[in-house]
């Protein structure tokens, strides 16, 4: 899935899935290239610090891009938060 459309070499940013200040449960499935924990949350990318392939983290998200967003670990779950399930592609 794709967050952004192109219509005559103009971009055009499509609404994100998730935003600022939003808190998740989520596995992490990745590592990225820097060594950051790689969830998704409905199919959108979100790096998190401090994590490692199959952890498991209640995070907040910090910052949101128009291709990924960035995410941190909080301390502890809330009964508030959606629960995201990650889908692993094999």
């Amino acid at each position: 899935m794709r967050f952004e459309r192109r219509s005559f070499g103009k971009r055009i940013d499509l609404p994100k899935p998730i935003k600022v200040g939003e808190e998740y449960d989520v596995e992490i499935n990745e590592v990225g290239s820097k060594g950051d924990g790689i969830a998704r949350i409905k199919n959108f990318v979100v790096f998190v610090n401090g994590t490692k392939k199959g952890d498991k983290a209640h995070i907040r998200i910090t910052e949101v891009r128009n291709r990924f967003a960035i995410g941190e670990k909080t301390s502890g779950g809330s009964e508030e938060a959606p629960v995201e399930e990650t889908a692993t592609e094999e």
